[in-house]
């Protein structure tokens, strides 16, 4: 089965799993709210932590160049919050209007973009946080270590398991 082709994943549902097309897209609904489930809280709390760090006393021994790593830190985590929490609204707007295969395909591209984004703001914290408390080396190979383990294991793998698949 080839998993870049969804007629190929739909035919082998259909034969496979002997599921409707309805049948399909609410169980991928309901794999993706599993999915949403796990993440919302901790990308929510990050991003609350992440507000309050300015009102903090040390905040203001950070460097230039760190604020700026910070803002775009709290960026990428209320970017993160809003694509893995909008697939909640999409599904209050399209509700009982029959448009499941639009909400699945929306709500799946939200949760990919805000993973990539919860990545990128847990490796700003990292760093952040590393500099704060070991200075710039430190922070950086911290930081660049974060960002390989998040390219590895949410990127990379999935992509070596699905190429293993063909």
């Amino acid at each position: 089965m080839d998993v870049d082709h969804p007629e190929d994943d739909q035919h082998w549902d259909r034969h496979q799993r002997r599921e409707t097309e309805t049948e399909r897209l609410d169980r991928n609904w309901a794999s993706l709210l599993q999915e949403l489930r796990v993440v919302q809280t901790g990308v929510q709390l990050l991003t609350g932590f992440l507000l309050t760090l300015p009102f903090q006393q040390r905040f203001s021994l950070l460097s230039d160049t760190m604020q700026m790593v910070y803002l775009a830190t709290v960026s990428a985590s209320v970017l993160s919050t809003a694509l893995l929490i909008a697939p909640v609204g999409m599904h209050r707007l399209l509700f009982r209007r029959h448009r499941l295969a639009t909400l699945v395909s929306a709500a799946h591209r939200c949760a990919y973009t805000g993973l990539a984004l919860l990545g990128v703001a847990v490796t700003g914290m990292t760093v952040i946080i590393f500099y704060a408390v070991a200075g710039l080396t430190p922070a950086l190979v911290a930081g660049a270590c974060a960002l390989l383990l998040f390219v590895g294991f949410w990127f990379v793998l999935p992509i070596g398991l699905r190429a293993g698949e063909r």
